[in-house]
Parts: structure tokens; sequence; C-alpha cells
């Protein structure tokens, strides 16, 4: 065989250098199987274990809210500046372009709608759909302190536990109801019994009292929902502290896509995230694109 000719014992084992096995930047995930890294990975940007999710899920409890009224139209366009997809299996299925270069953060719960109890949701998507997906996550809503806390935390371990199996990590997303105060107490409890419970990661929002101390106490990475929409700079804010804070990112929708301008919008998001910008800057930043766009 022309393989086993002139067999030569010249090749380079470096012996002089130990292997390498460099640690995962992206917090609590060290002692994860590769599968479940590599995906993590696509998720938190290797370079700076950092994210910009685009959330486009409303639609599995508010219906077509203003700005998802049409996904194909206004939503795909953002696509190519997030570093990943928060949306429901329908929408993907449905408007979201196959070929799109980026990670799927699936919603996997539901079963209720704004006319009903928030708290009130089941796993509303299994394991094999979600692998069917090629979903990089699966996101679950948990409910601490609400009417359904032990239902929700339920359906918690339930996708954790069917993610395990094939490598697909989870994100617990900390909901809050009306009766409930966004303050450091409420969001460290809330976050860390997700953690213990087995989430990947975390979405929750930002308190401007004591956030340090709730990602400090979450030993997984924490995203900051964008919650309602705000004026632009203000959004830029929030993004600024929260990842100064310790947040490992955002996962935003209303303050990207109700916003006059998103692309020039979600490109100033992660200007802050990934660039480091002053919010300031990232707002010069947003109307310098948002003027290219109108043609000026």
């Amino acid at each position: 065989m022309a393989d086993l000719d002139n067999i030569e014992d010249g090749k380079n084992y470096y012996l002089d250098v130990a292997q390498r096995s460099a640690p995962s930047r992206i917090k609590g995930s060290n002692a994860l199987d590769w599968g479940m890294k590599n995906r993590l990975a696509r998720i938190f940007d290797p370079d700076d274990a950092r994210t910009v999710m685009l959330a486009i899920d409303h639609g599995y409890f508010q219906g077509p809210t203003t700005g998802l009224e049409r996904i194909d139209i206004t939503i795909v366009p953002l696509i190519a500046y997030a570093d990943a997809l928060m949306v429901t299996r329908g929408a993907l299925r449905s408007t979201i372009p196959a070929e799109i270069a980026r990670p799927v953060v699936l919603r996997s719960s539901g079963g209720q709608s704004i006319l009903k109890e928030l708290s009130n949701e089941l796993v509303a998507v299994d394991i094999d759909d979600a692998l069917r997906l090629n979903a990089s996550a699966m996101a679950v809503q948990v409910y601490i302190g609400g009417v359904h806390e032990h239902q929700s935390i339920g359906n918690l371990c339930k996708v954790v536990d069917a993610g395990n199996r094939y490598g697909v990590p989870t994100m617990a997303v900390t909901g809050v109801g009306k009766d409930l105060a966004r303050d450091a107490k409420y969001l460290g409890l809330a976050t860390r019994i997700c953690a213990e419970m087995g989430a990947h990661f975390v979405k929750t929002y930002y308190c401007e009292k004591g956030f340090s101390r709730v990602a400090a106490g979450c030993p997984v990475p924490l995203v900051i929902a964008g919650g309602k929409k705000l004026p632009e700079l203000d959004a830029l804010k929030m993004a600024y502290q929260a990842v100064n804070e310790g947040a490992a990112g955002v996962d935003m929708g209303r303050n990207i896509f109700q916003c006059d301008a998103p692309q020039a919008m979600i490109q100033a998001v992660r200007a802050v995230v990934h660039g480091d910008e002053t919010p300031d800057k990232a707002f010069d930043l947003y109307l310098s694109h948002k003027s290219v766009a109108a043609g000026r």
C-alpha cells in the first residue's frame, strides 16, 4: 500500500510542551460535556463570553404585539446583528430562514395568555423537537413567588433533565408578576434557585441597587431582559451598567424591534456589550446608523 512506503520517524510530538486544555470562559461551564460547552459557545462569544440575544418570543402569550406583527419583514433583517435568536418553534418554522447562521434559543414553556394567570405554564416543547430544530438552548419561564411557583420550577427541572441527556443547555427566565418587586433581594433569590435547579444560564432583570450582588451570587451567566420599551439612551445605559456589574450580556426584544431604527439600535447595543462602549458614544453610533438608514 502506498501509505506504507517510505515511512519516516521524523514527526514532531512537541515533547517539551504539555498538552493544552484551556478552561471555558463561560461562567460555571467547566464541568459540562463537550456538546454542552460547544452550544453555549455559539450563544456566548468565545472572545469575551458575552452575548447580544434578540428576543422575539413575545407572541407565545401576547399575540402579534407591536413590532412583531410581521416577523418576516421586521425581524429577519436584524438577525445578522444578533449573537443568538430567542424564538418559538412556530415562528422559527414559519418565518425564519433556515440559512441563518445564528444559534437558536428555543422558547420551551407556555400554556397561558395575557388574559390568564401568567405563571400557569407547562413544558410546551419536547427535547426531540428541540433537536429537530437544531436548538442551541431551550428557555423555560420560572415564577419564583408566583401562584404556580412549584409547577414552573418543575418545568425547569424537566427541561434541564431532558437537555442534559443530549447536551442541550437550558436558560431559565425569571418571570416577575405584577405583585413582585424587581429588587436585588428578589432577583438574587430567583436567579440562584434557577441555577441550583440546573439552569446553565439565566435571564433576569436589571436592578439599579445591588445588581452586582445578584450577578455574583449566581454561579452561571446572567443575561438581562430589556423589559418595557425605554428611550434609546436609557436602554443603552441599562445594558452598560448591567455588563459592568457582572451580566454576561442582554436578551433584548422591545427595546430593539419597537425602536424607530431597529438595525441601528441593535448595533449600538452590540457596541456596549462587546465593545465596552459608553452609553453616550453608543447613542451617537445609533444616531449615525439611523441617519444613514434614513438617507441623510
